[in-house]
């Protein structure tokens, strides 16, 4: 097994470099694995995703595994906004609807047991960003989810 990894755009995944060269001589259809790679992908656009492409030379059978942006990405996408300050005087706002959807696209590389502890990870990101939730700054935003507020949010 040959094993390939490559950072791609969400959804714009070309036959060029760096996908082309290395699965070429692999003997692959590489229009074929980039046309799946930006199926795949296309819910990031605008954002750099990891890609590792698994392939047996023998077969010619590959499987693809997609990550995910890093969390700090995917708020600023829903931000809207394109770097946050490194300091906590807000600069951008995401709503707990977004934080929940952010938790369930990383939910494989967050370390929180449910919902509710992956979202308060996320918003933990958002702290060092400058990025408020609701309007309300991350950390008083964490007691209210703490203290029960949003449940309905974190119903699976």
């Amino acid at each position: 097994m040959e094993e390939v990894e490559v950072l791609v755009e969400g959804g714009k995944a070309t036959a060029g470099p760096p996908i082309g060269p290395v699965l070429g001589p692999l003997g692959l259809n590489v229009v074929e694995v980039v046309n799946k790679i930006n199926e795949i992908t296309k819910d990031f656009q605008g954002m750099k995703v990891p890609v590792k492409i698994i392939v047996d030379p023998k077969t010619k059978k590959y499987e693809l595994k997609v990550g995910t942006p890093p969390a700090s990405a995917l708020i600023l996408k829903k931000a809207g906004i394109e770097k946050g300050t490194g300091d906590e005087n807000p600069v951008g706002n995401i709503t707990v609807k977004d934080v929940v959807d952010i938790a369930k696209m990383k939910k494989n590389d967050l370390l929180g047991k449910g919902l509710k502890e992956k979202a308060k990870e996320i918003i933990g990101t958002c702290v060092s960003m400058g990025i408020t939730i609701e309007g309300i700054k991350p950390k008083e935003m964490i007691k209210k989810i703490e203290e029960g507020e949003f449940e309905d949010f974190f119903k699976d």
